[in-house]
């Protein structure tokens, strides 16, 4: 049977997104005949700006470039919310995709979202939302998790992030770092994600 590829793309500023990424992947890899790999989108702001927002060095997950996209056979994109939308860093990266778009490269291969904003009221829905038009424009088929986590979807007694469009976490002031059950919704995810595009590969 032929290996399934799944790409984890994503934007990180001070590592909440990342370990969200991390968790997707473990998750992914749990799937028998999948290969998971992780990359970072490049960074816009210099290193001058960088330190006065207090931004730890970046990790040596490598830097994807557009042209590798198509390799993949499913793509999991995550990123911090900026008021509501998608952070500059990764919509910039998208923005260099038109070749791709161009040829509808990326066309009929599935893709998912994660995020990480600041507050309850600051994104968890309107960040995935706002981001599928970019799935859209490149034929991509959106594979949300809905509800298949179960209880965790439910919790109350907790602040949790994510949503039924894919997994989320808090950063609050960016002390507050992912909890056990969003971590657990985020590997859920990677699995539940890499599950659809291994169907997807073999009935092609």
């Amino acid at each position: 049977m032929a290996t399934t590829k799944v790409y984890i793309v994503y934007y990180s500023m001070y590592g909440h997104v990342e370990k969200l990424a991390e968790e997707i992947k473990k998750g992914a890899a749990s799937v028998e005949g999948v290969e998971v790999k992780l990359w970072q989108v490049p960074e816009t702001l210099s290193e001058e700006v960088l330190g006065k927002m207090v931004a730890p060095p970046k990790s040596d997950v490598p830097i994807i470039t557009p042209n590798e996209l198509p390799e993949a056979d499913g793509l999991l994109f995550g990123f911090p919310t900026r008021f509501g939308l998608m952070a500059a860093q990764f919509k910039a990266f998208l923005d260099a995709t038109g070749g791709l778009w161009r040829t509808q490269a990326l066309a009929g291969k599935p893709a998912g979202i994660f995020y990480s904003t600041g507050s309850q009221g600051g994104g968890q829905e309107t960040t995935p939302l706002t981001s599928i038009t970019q799935l859209v424009h490149h034929g991509l088929i959106f594979v949300p998790i809905g509800y298949t986590f179960g209880a965790g979807m439910f919790e109350m007694e907790a602040v949790k992030g994510g949503s039924p469009y894919g997994a989320g976490t808090f950063a609050g002031d960016g002390s507050r770092q992912p909890t056990e059950l969003e971590l657990a919704q985020a590997f859920h995810q990677g699995k539940y994600f890499a599950g659809i595009a291994k169907k997807l590969k073999g009935s092609q």
